[in-house]
């Protein structure tokens, strides 16, 4: 059977997720998989980004990473989706995209895809549980299957212990829990359950 194709898909102000999204992609190599990462439209303006240092730092560090489009979640057999946390939900870039998923969605072309969030924000009451189970909720409408980590390593506690997807707290630019581990352990175990639905279907 063919390796599994996983898109890695993050949105970052300052370069948080964007670590966090290379993170998910090393693990998921390591267990076999073919790998895209990639981002989503900006919606901000440039004016915007300019006048934000940090932003404008990341900005300039991610540009050769490619933009996700359409053709990208029809080629992934897996997906990860890493962004921040907007007043307890997506930001707009993510939500903007997903919105021009109805063409695929209709020709059933994202049911079982094995699908799975991360998510940061300053604090870990933040809205992090929220903008993932929202994400989610999206996940549900194209009949993709859900593989949250649950408890199922020793490192999900070591982050901070968040069963539906990795999330991190970040003050001052910096991450408060040491995620790693827990972002390459969900990124394999997405691998792992969009094998089983790929040799389930060859039967």
């Amino acid at each position: 059977m063919e390796n599994v194709k996983l898109a890695v898909i993050y949105y970052s102000m300052t370069g948080t997720n964007y670590r966090l999204a290379q993170w998910a992609a090393e693990g998921a190599r390591e267990q076999g998989a073919e790998v895209r990462v990639l981002k989503v439209p900006e919606l901000a303006s440039e004016a915007e980004i300019l006048a934000n240092p940090a932003w404008k730092k990341h900005a300039d560090e991610a540009k050769h990473i490619p933009t996700v489009t359409l053709d990208d979640l029809e080629w992934a057999d897996a997906i990860i989706f890493s962004v921040p946390t907007r007043f307890g939900t997506m930001p707009g870039q993510l939500k903007q995209f997903l919105d021009t998923t109805g063409g695929l969605w209709f020709q059933g072309k994202l049911a079982n895809k094995a699908v799975s969030a991360m998510t940061t924000a300053q604090n870990a009451h933040g809205g992090q549980e929220q903008t993932i189970l929202g994400i989610y909720t999206t996940m549900y409408h194209w009949g993709a299957i859900i593989a949250a980590p649950g408890y199922t390593d020793t490192s999900i506690f070591t982050a901070g212990g968040n069963p539906y997807g990795t999330s991190v707290s970040v003050q001052n630019g910096e991450m408060v829990e040491d995620v790693q581990a827990a972002v390459k352990h969900q990124a394999k175990r997405t691998v792992t359950v969009a094998e089983w639905i790929k040799a389930g279907q060859s039967k």
